[in-house]
Protein backbone atom coordinates (compact mmCIF):
# COMPACT_ATOMS: atom_id res chain seq x y z
CA UNK A 1 0.00 0.00 0.00
CA UNK A 2 1.62 3.64 -1.03
CA UNK A 3 0.69 6.18 1.43
CA UNK A 4 0.42 9.72 0.13
CA UNK A 5 0.49 12.65 2.73
CA UNK A 6 -1.16 15.61 1.81
CA UNK A 7 -0.03 19.21 1.39
CA UNK A 8 -3.52 21.16 0.81
CA UNK A 9 -7.08 19.91 1.62
CA UNK A 10 -7.36 17.26 -1.11
CA UNK A 11 -5.33 15.97 -3.93
CA UNK A 12 -7.13 15.25 -7.20
CA UNK A 13 -7.30 11.70 -8.19
CA UNK A 14 -5.03 11.93 -11.52
CA UNK A 15 -2.12 13.07 -9.11
CA UNK A 16 -2.48 10.55 -6.42
CA UNK A 17 -1.83 7.97 -9.16
CA UNK A 18 1.34 9.93 -10.38
CA UNK A 19 2.61 10.61 -6.94
CA UNK A 20 2.46 7.22 -6.25
CA UNK A 21 4.33 6.10 -9.15
CA UNK A 22 1.61 3.70 -10.21
CA UNK A 23 1.39 5.86 -13.64
CA UNK A 24 4.16 7.00 -15.51
CA UNK A 25 2.20 10.43 -16.44
CA UNK A 26 -0.70 12.47 -16.35
CA UNK A 27 -1.67 11.17 -19.60
CA UNK A 28 -1.91 7.63 -18.20
CA UNK A 29 -3.53 8.63 -15.45
CA UNK A 30 -6.44 10.48 -17.49
CA UNK A 31 -7.03 7.36 -19.62
CA UNK A 32 -7.03 4.57 -17.37
CA UNK A 33 -9.46 6.72 -15.16
CA UNK A 34 -11.63 6.98 -17.92
CA UNK A 35 -10.86 3.51 -19.08
CA UNK A 36 -13.21 2.62 -15.27
CA UNK A 37 -9.93 0.78 -14.41
CA UNK A 38 -9.60 3.02 -10.93
CA UNK A 39 -11.54 2.27 -7.85
CA UNK A 40 -12.07 5.25 -5.29
CA UNK A 41 -13.58 4.11 -1.42
CA UNK A 42 -14.44 0.72 -3.33
CA UNK A 43 -16.80 2.51 -6.23
CA UNK A 44 -15.23 2.54 -9.90
CA UNK A 45 -14.18 6.07 -10.44
CA UNK A 46 -14.23 8.03 -14.20
CA UNK A 47 -13.62 11.84 -13.26
CA UNK A 48 -9.78 12.49 -13.10
CA UNK A 49 -10.40 15.84 -11.39
CA UNK A 50 -12.26 13.50 -8.00
CA UNK A 51 -11.18 15.22 -5.44
CA UNK A 52 -9.44 13.00 -2.47
CA UNK A 53 -9.45 13.79 0.72
CA UNK A 54 -7.71 12.08 3.91
CA UNK A 55 -8.93 8.71 4.23
CA UNK A 56 -9.54 8.05 1.46
CA UNK A 57 -8.26 5.10 -0.32
CA UNK A 58 -7.96 4.44 -4.72
CA UNK A 59 -6.74 1.00 -6.01
CA UNK A 60 -5.58 0.53 -9.37
CA UNK A 61 -3.86 -2.61 -10.77
CA UNK A 62 -4.14 -4.12 -7.22
CA UNK A 63 -2.01 -1.57 -5.70
CA UNK A 64 -4.23 0.67 -3.04
CA UNK A 65 -3.02 4.28 -2.84
CA UNK A 66 -3.86 5.78 1.02
CA UNK A 67 -4.83 9.36 1.56
CA UNK A 68 -3.44 10.58 4.92
CA UNK A 69 -3.06 13.88 6.61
Amino acid sequence: MEVIKLRDEYIKLGQALKAAGVVDSGVEAKLVIQDGLVKVNGQTETQRGKKLYAGDEAEYKNQTIKIEK
